[in-house]
C-alpha cells in the first residue's frame, strides 16, 4: 500500500514538473526554507510534504548514479529510492536543527538494499556469488555483498516512529491514574521504572489494581498504534 502510494507521489511530482522519466529535479532547499517545510508538514500541510519530496529527488537521483551506474534498471531503482525518500521525509526529527540530505540519504539506501533483498528471495535459483552491479572503483557488486550488510535502518526507524507515537498516546490517549501507572513503571521523565508493587505502595491501591490499570492503559496504546 505505502509504495503504490509512494509512486503516485512520485509520478504526481514528475508531472507537476514535466519531466520524463525525472532526469531534471529542482535544486536543493535553503536550510531555513526545508526546516519551515518540515514545520508546516508536521501541521498536516501536504503541500508542503509534495516541496519536500520534490526538491529532495535529486538526492535519489545522485546515489543511484554514485553506486548503480552501471544497473541496467536505474529508473526502477530512482523509483524505490524514491520511495525510501518519502519514508525518510515522514520520520525525519528536525527539531534538532539538523540537514536532512544525510539521514535522507541513508533511507534511501537503505530501501534499495531491501529491494535487492526481495528480488534475491523471489529468484532462489539466482547464484549468491551473480555479479548484479559495480562500485564506483569498478569491482563487482554481487548478491551476497548486498545481502550481507549489517544495516537495521528501517528496523530502526520503524521502532523510533512506535516509541514516539507510544510516548506521545501516554500524554494524550490515557486517563490521568493511567498515565501516572505507566510513567512510574516504566520510568518515563525522569522516573525509575518501579515494580507494581512499589507503584501500588506510593499510590496507596492494590497491587493487582495497579496490573489492571497499566494493563487497560497498555491496551489503549497498542489499538492506537494499529
Amino acid at each position: 500500500m505505502l509504495l503504490n502510494f509512494g509512486m503516485g507521489i512520485i509520478n504526481y511530482v514528475f508531472l507537476l514538473l514535466g519531466v520524463a522519466g525525472g532526469q531534471h529535479y529542482p535544486p536543493p532547499l535553503p536550510h531555513n526554507v526545508e526546516q519551515e517545510y518540515f514545520e508546516r508538514m508536521k501541521e498536516g500541510d501536504e503541500e508542503a510534504r509534495t516541496k519536500l519530496i520534490e526538491h529532495n529527488l535529486r538526492l535519489v537521483a545522485h546515489i543511484v548514479r554514485k553506486y548503480y551506474m552501471s544497473s541496467p534498471n536505474q529508473e526502477d531503482l530512482v523509483s524505490i529510492g524514491s520511495i525510501g525518500l518519502i519514508k525518510a521525509i515522514d520520520s525525519f526529527d528536525h527539531s534538532n536543527g539538523a540537514r536532512f540530505a544525510t539521514y535522507g540519504a541513508k533511507c534511501i539506501q537503505n530501501e534499495i538494499l531491501m529491494y535487492f533483498r526481495a528480488q534475491k528471495k523471489l529468484a532462489c535459483e539466482v547464484s549468491i556469488n551473480e555479479t548484479i552491479d559495480m562500485d564506483k572503483e569498478g569491482n563487482p557488486l554481487t548478491y551476497i555483498d548486498v545481502i550481507a550488510v549489517d544495516d537495521t535502518i528501517a528496523e530502526d526507524i520503524d521502532r523510533k516512529i512506535h516509541i514516539s507515537k507510544a510516548i506521545e498516546y501516554v500524554d494524550t490517549l490515557l486517563s490521568e491514574r493511567e498515565r501516572t501507572v505507566i510513567i512510574l513503571r516504566y520510568g518515563l521523565g525522569n522516573c525509575r521504572a518501579r515494580t507494581q508493587r512499589e507503584v501500588a505502595d506510593l499510590l496507596g491501591i492494590s497491587r493487582s489494581y495497579v496490573s489492571r490499570i497499566e494493563k487497560s492503559a497498555l491496551d489503549k496504546i497498542k489499538e492506537k498504534l494499529k
